[in-house]
């Protein structure tokens, strides 16, 4: 008899055999919540950060797509990066470059903008081979080349997946404003203000207080 999808119990082995983990944590994760989250966990974290991609995609949302009955994650891109003030806006340096500080940029225009899907979208992009290109909308003449006659591949468009309603060009108009230079600064503070101060990065809060 054949066995469809529907006949399968899809446990997190059986999904990662056969190549639709991050498809069903994507999927899972867009449930309602049941019950008010009681426990606050905050990561500071880089965008660019290859710790801080592989602890966020294989860590820290798999285990929030299980528990976000009881969980709330907050997201502080900032990390390592250093700020200065020009007198008009602040100015940012970041670890591993511009590239890095238009990622953390866009995550926290991200943030503000989409609401209860940010964190999926976050996922999307950092799971991603490349972080910048999977946020951004793929032009479709693009799509229909090929190379060798072989489709090219293309990143997953992470903003329209999860908030349609959101346009790409109101996520660049935070990025490039007062608004995105606003919130990173926020970020900045958020992050100096840390008791102790982080060390390394990723950097996780349970409750505001760092487990040593």
């Amino acid at each position: 008899m054949p066995v469809s999808a529907s006949m399968i119990t899809w446990t997190p082995e059986i999904a990662k055999e056969c190549g639709v983990e991050k498809h069903c944590l994507e999927l899972n994760a867009t449930r309602p919540n049941r019950a008010e989250s009681s426990v606050q966990v905050g990561l500071y974290y880089e965008s660019l950060c290859p710790g801080c991609r592989g602890f966020l995609s294989e860590q820290l949302f798999p285990t929030w797509v299980m528990l976000q009955d009881i969980m709330n994650v907050q997201l502080i891109p900032y990390g390592n990066a250093q700020e200065s003030f020009d007198g008009k806006r602040y100015k940012f340096t970041c670890q591993h470059g511009e590239d890095e500080c238009l990622g953390n940029m866009i995550e926290t225009c991200v943030l503000n903008l989409t609401g209860s899907v940010a964190f999926q979208i976050i996922f999307c992009m950092e799971s991603a081979s490349d972080v910048l290109k999977a946020a951004q909308p793929v032009n479709i003449l693009r799509l229909c080349q090929t190379t060798n006659s072989q489709p090219l591949q293309h990143s997953p468009l992470c903003v329209e997946l999860y908030a349609p309603s959101i346009k790409w060009e109101s996520i660049m108009d935070c990025v490039k404003g007062d608004l995105g230079n606003k919130l990173m600064h926020e970020n900045a503070l958020k992050t100096k203000a840390l008791k102790p101060p982080h060390k390394y990065v990723p950097w996780v809060t349970i409750n505001g207080v760092r487990d040593s």
